[in-house]
């Protein structure tokens, strides 16, 4: 299971509904793998522009 999975479980699990973000809401933080499979986390990328590109896992090869 995925980071953001485990804090959405967990998150659920403590308030018994989702909480979706609103616009203009601070993204949490959280660590993804980048293209070279390094650790990346978004506060470590604080000051920055960082965009997030969300893709059906069924459309990548292998």
């Amino acid at each position: 299971m995925s980071l953001t999975g485990v804090l959405r479980y967990l998150w659920n699990t403590k308030t018994k509904e989702p909480r979706m973000l609103k616009v203009g809401d601070p993204a949490p933080d959280f660590t993804a793998r980048d293209h070279d499979g390094k650790s990346v986390t978004l506060s470590g990328l604080r000051g920055k522009k960082v965009v997030l590109w969300f893709y059906p896992k069924a459309d990548t090869p292998g």
